[in-house]
């Protein structure tokens, strides 16, 4: 299933499970959300396209904001989001490891109609920012290190100066995996799993 337009996109629905052309797709659960952010994003110039399966609208060939349908919401979501000014905290992370991207996630008509000002306000943020040329800087990592890797770092001498000779990257990418273990005798093996790659000056899954 290949959704080549936006109009096809809002008719049929995403095209990635069983749902496709039918009520059930996620994308029919916030149609008139969806149409409303559309028109915001039209209207102010940006072009129109479908990328990973989204529509997507773009300033000058750079991606500026896409228009998303999940199961419990809908959302604009600005690649560059980190970089707006958001007073009222309006906008969200897409997730715990998201570095750039924020998403305005919406719930109803009435929430739009609500946010309409705020959203159109954010469209031309985005897009001159866009035009500014400005880099981004990535959050600061967040991420506490788990307690299983900071026991074996402080009792291995060799494994402890290769981890701080890595990239913050790098750093953060075996702190990601450690943590995603929820029981400790799990973190303990993923650790024993990790020491290989950060003793050879690799991240977690670098090959």
């Amino acid at each position: 299933m290949n959704t080549e337009s936006v109009d096809a996109y809002l008719r049929d629905g995403c095209g990635r499970c069983e749902h496709y052309q039918t009520p059930k797709c996620k994308v029919h659960l916030w149609t008139p959300i969806l149409e409303g952010l559309r028109d915001l994003l039209r209207a102010a110039g940006l072009v129109e396209e479908m990328k990973w399966g989204c529509p997507c609208y773009t300033l000058e060939g750079k991606n500026v904001a896409m228009i998303v349908a999940l199961r419990d919401h809908s959302a604009l979501q600005f690649f560059k989001g980190a970089g707006l000014a958001d007073p009222e905290g309006l906008l969200t992370s897409p997730g715990p490891n998201s570095q750039y991207g924020r998403l305005l996630v919406l719930r109803s008509v009435a929430e739009l109609d609500a946010r309409r000002a705020a959203a159109a306000a954010f469209i031309a943020q985005a897009m001159e920012l866009e035009r500014s040329g400005v880099k981004i800087a990535p959050a600061a990592t967040a991420e506490a290190m788990p307690e299983e890797l900071a026991a074996r770092l402080a009792e291995d001498p060799e494994l402890a100066r290769a981890y701080e000779a890595l990239t913050p990257g790098r750093r953060r990418s075996h702190v990601i995996h450690v943590s995603g273990a929820k029981q400790s005798e799990t973190r303990a093996r993923r650790v024993d799993r990790c020491a290989e790659d950060i003793l050879a000056g690799r991240g977690f899954n670098e090959r």
